[in-house]
């Protein structure tokens, strides 16, 4: 069901141990509350896929779907 109003591009971060995925979404500015732009329940569900992908370490499934920064770790 898609909310009605106008619709912005925003890049996302989501962040694993291993990964931070950055994705970009589609948000909607209802017109009846514009304080503040709101996620679809798809955007909602594809922000949980790529969770899940990450921390699964499923490296091309992200790199089709955003850009992808691994962890490293810090040296003494």
């Amino acid at each position: 069901m898609q909310i009605a109003g106008e619709r912005i591009k925003r890049t996302r971060l989501i962040q694993t141990e291993r990964f931070v995925v950055a994705v970009d979404v589609e948000m909607v500015i209802p017109p009846d509350d514009p304080s503040e732009p709101c996620y679809e329940a798809e955007t909602v569900q594809f922000l949980r896929e790529v969770k899940e992908h990450a921390e699964q370490g499923d490296l091309d499934w992200l790199q089709h779907r955003g850009k992808v920064y691994a962890a490293v770790k810090a040296t003494a």
